[in-house]
Parts: C-alpha cells; sequence; structure tokens
C-alpha cells in the first residue's frame, strides 16, 4: 500500500510538472484572436496592430478572425466556450456588458455569462459619434432631433445588431430627445456604415475610427459626439450635452480570455497585451484611424467592466424587450 501511495503521489507531482511545464512554455502554436464584427468596425481596426504587436512579443502568430453576428454575441460566445488555454482570446467591445442583459430581458438563455470571459486589458475608450452623410440636410444635432420629432420613425440610423454598441447609443438619445427613429440592424459597424453611404440609411452612431476616413473624404458629416469635452480625432465636434442632450455613452475595445484559463498564461496574455499597448506603431494606427489608446491593465479593466455592466443593465431596462 505504501508503494502505491508513493507512486500515486510520484504520478501526481510529474502530471503537475508537466502542466507546470507547458505552460510555462506557452506558447507553443498560433494564437486566435476572434472579432465578433465583421471587418471595418473598431474591434477589428484595434485588433490588427494590437494581434501583430503581440505576435511579436509572445514569438507565436496572433491570428485575426473576424466572427460576426447577432450583435457581436456569436463571437464571444464561442470564446467563452473555448478550451481554456490562451490559444483563443478575444477583443470585445463595450457590447460585451450589454448582451446578456439583452438576452434576460428576451426572455432566452444568454450566449454566454460574463463571468465566463476574464477582461486582460482594455485599449480604447471613445465616445461613440452621430455621422449622417455630407448631402444630408442636417448640420446639427439639434437639426437632427428637431427633424425627428417632426417626423416620428421617418428617420433611420444602422447598427451593428440589437443592444450592440451603435443602438445603445441613438436609443439613449432617443429617451432623452423625446424622438422616434427607425432601428435597421446590421452584422457590423462597417456593414452599417456601407449602407449609410450608400443611401440605404440615414445616420449612425459609430467609434470615430469607424467613420474618420469617410469624413476627411467628404462623404460624411459628424454632428455631435456622446462623451464631454472635445474628441482628439474630431475637434470641431460638439458633444450632445453641448445641444441640451443628456445622452452619454463610451464604445471601448478590450482584450478578453476564457476565465478558467491558468494564472500563468494569463500573466502572459497580460503582459503581450501591456507591451502592444505601448507599441508606438500600435499607438499611431489606431490614433490615425480615430481613437487614442487609452490602456488599462488587467485590475483597472475588471473594475471598470464591472461599473459599467451596473449603468449597463439599467439602460437595457430602459430600452425593453426588441425583436
Amino acid at each position: 500500500m505504501h508503494r502505491r501511495s508513493v507512486l500515486a503521489t510520484a504520478a501526481v507531482v510529474l502530471s503537475l510538472a508537466g502542466l507546470a511545464s507547458a505552460q510555462s512554455a506557452y506558447p507553443t502554436k498560433p494564437i486566435t484572436m476572434i472579432v465578433p464584427f465583421p471587418p471595418g468596425g473598431l474591434a477589428d481596426i484595434v485588433a490588427r496592430p494590437v494581434a501583430e504587436a503581440m505576435s511579436r512579443d509572445l514569438g507565436q502568430p496572433v491570428v485575426v478572425e473576424n466572427r460576426g453576428g447577432a450583435g457581436g454575441g456569436i463571437g464571444m460566445a464561442q470564446v467563452a466556450k473555448s478550451p481554456a488555454d490562451g490559444y483563443t482570446v478575444l477583443m470585445s467591445l463595450s457590447s460585451f456588458t450589454v448582451l446578456p442583459e439583452a438576452d434576460t430581458i428576451l426572455g432566452r438563455p444568454p450566449m454566454y455569462s460574463m463571468s465566463s470571459l476574464r477582461p486582460i486589458a482594455r485599449f480604447t475608450a471613445d465616445p461613440t459619434v452621430l455621422a449622417v452623410r455630407a448631402d444630408s440636410p442636417w448640420k446639427t444635432a439639434k437639426d437632427f432631433v428637431e427633424d425627428a420629432k417632426k417626423r416620428p420613425g421617418a428617420i433611420n440610423y444602422g447598427s451593428s445588431g440589437n443592444y450592440g454598441t451603435m443602438h445603445v447609443p441613438m436609443e439613449i438619445l432617443s429617451q432623452n430627445a423625446g424622438i422616434k427613429m427607425t432601428h435597421v440592424p446590421f452584422t457590423g459597424a462597417g456593414p452599417a456604415v456601407v449602407a449609410l453611404l450608400g443611401g440605404q440609411i440615414d445616420a449612425v452612431s459609430s467609434g470615430p475610427a469607424t467613420v474618420l476616413q469617410y469624413l476627411k473624404a467628404g462623404k460624411l458629416r459628424v454632428l455631435a459626439h456622446w462623451g464631454n469635452g472635445r474628441l482628439e480625432s474630431m475637434p470641431d465636434v460638439p458633444s450632445l450635452k453641448n445641444a441640451g442632450y443628456n445622452a452619454e455613452y463610451a464604445q471601448w475595445s478590450g482584450l478578453f480570455i476564457p476565465a478558467a484559463t491558468p494564472e500563468p498564461i494569463a500573466q502572459r496574455l497580460r503582459a503581450a497585451a501591456r507591451v502592444a499597448a505601448n507599441d508606438p506603431k500600435v499607438k499611431e494606427v489606431i490614433l490615425n484611424a480615430g481613437s487614442p489608446i487609452l490602456y488599462q491593465d488587467t485590475p483597472d479593466f475588471e473594475k471598470y467592466v464591472a461599473a459599467d455592466a451596473k449603468r449597463m443593465a439599467e439602460v437595457v431596462k430602459k430600452i425593453g424587450k426588441v425583436e
């Protein structure tokens, strides 16, 4: 019996040693970074330079894979259900904190729980902006709101999906300004902006990085933003608060991993994310796209996500059931 006990203990020790060795050697193969939206939106814009910088630091490719649908929920759920081995990570937007609450409002099981994914690092946090075509009749946010009051439901806007980061801020504005617009959901910010440019919809609320190139090209006009003060990439654009509407919303981007990921692997990814956030090339690419890096390390980002989830739960309850 004693001999069997010794052998069993030795087997456990060897197993743990093997696990520790595997974790210390991490990564030994490419890592997939899921972006839960189609190309062209903020998550994709941030993910690509960040993945490239993380690849250099980790010594393995970090491959961006777009997995859109359900306002980002499909891709988020995929990562939540992935093996917790550090080889599948998520570059999410702030809809992460909204969708589980939205599923509850709709009376269906959530696609994922927030507790199944662990926040690692925040990269950007921008107010969304109200963009219309350059040939639209609206020159200011007040023009837009007053027209919407006169023609309830006539103005339509696009989004990345129900309860997503382009839908929620427009609902916040609608509630505050007492207007009604028609919501047209798409699979992501990129397709929604393409529809705006093509005249299929009238407006979008989007991260600055998604529309800045079209603003510079004279194809879009940005009427206002959902933040405070001035935007670094659009200093002449006023806030909705300046126009008299108490509407505020931030679209952030951040890295998440399955919650059960071993701590050594989580810390290695945390370190690589920090390196990426401080990489001059990453900062330049994302700033040129319209979003300055506003990095938060794991502890602060965890607190930020928890606070955002609490606030967004109240917003979703006010929006109510949207089919």
